[in-house]
C-alpha cells in the first residue's frame, strides 16, 4: 500500500480495478477543510486520462511492473513491434499503450517495456533521445544577441523549440519527460 504522501509522477497504482499511471499530482490545502491531493491519471491499458481528488492519508495499491530491455523494430499500421534483447521474442503494442512515447520512437532505439502479470502495458523511454532536425526556419544575422528560440520539426514528427543556431540536419538531444531541447549533439 502507498499513501498520498508517497505519490509522485510515474508511479503506477491500482484504482477501481484498473491500472493508472500518475501523470501529475498537486497538494491542495483548503482554508478550513482538510488537505486534498488532486491526481492526473492515465489508464495504462486504455490510454485515456482522468483527474481525481483524494483526501490526504488515503491509501492505494501500488502496482509492481516488470521491466525488460527491448529494441524498437518497426510499425505496421496501428501496431508497433519491439524485440526482447535477451530472448529475441517480439511484442506488439498499440498507440494507446504507447501514449507520448510515439513522439520519440525511431527504428533501432533501445528502451524498456513494462509488463504486468506477463501482459505488456507500455514502454519506458530513456530520459533523453537524439533526433535529427528535418525542418526549421533560418537564423538571421543579429538574432544571436538574445537567447531566442524557433520551432523545429524533428524526424519523428514532434515539434519543439530550439535555439536560433540549430539548422536542418543537426542532431539534437531532447528530454523525453519535458519535451524540451537539451543540446545540439552534432551539426551538418
Amino acid at each position: 500500500m502507498i499513501s498520498t504522501s508517497e505519490l509522485k509522477k510515474g508511479i503506477t497504482i491500482e484504482l477501481d480495478g484498473e491500472l493508472y499511471s500518475i501523470l501529475d499530482w498537486q497538494h491542495i490545502k483548503m482554508g478550513r477543510g482538510s488537505a486534498q491531493v488532486r491526481l492526473k491519471l492515465r489508464d495504462v491499458r486504455a490510454g485515456h486520462t482522468i483527474e481525481r481528488t483524494f483526501q490526504v492519508g488515503e491509501k492505494f495499491s501500488r502496482v509492481r511492473l516488470d521491466r525488460r530491455a527491448v529494441q524498437f523494430l518497426y510499425s505496421d499500421g496501428d501496431l508497433y513491434y519491439f524485440m526482447d534483447s535477451e530472448s529475441f521474442e517480439q511484442t506488439a503494442l498499440n498507440p494507446e499503450q504507447l501514449g507520448d512515447a510515439l513522439d520519440y520512437l525511431k527504428e533501432g532505439m533501445s528502451l524498456e517495456i513494462l509488463t504486468y502479470k506477463d501482459e505488456p502495458i507500455s514502454v519506458e523511454l530513456p530520459n533523453s533521445v537524439e533526433l535529427e532536425v528535418v525542418e526549421t526556419g533560418p537564423a538571421y544575422k543579429g538574432d544571436t544577441a538574445t537567447a531566442g528560440n524557433k520551432p523545429a520539426k524533428l524526424e519523428t514528427g514532434i515539434t519543439i523549440q530550439v535555439p536560433l543556431f540549430v539548422n536542418n540536419g543537426d542532431i539534437v538531444r531532447v528530454d523525453t519527460r519535458t519535451r524540451q531541447y537539451l543540446e545540439r549533439v552534432s551539426s551538418q
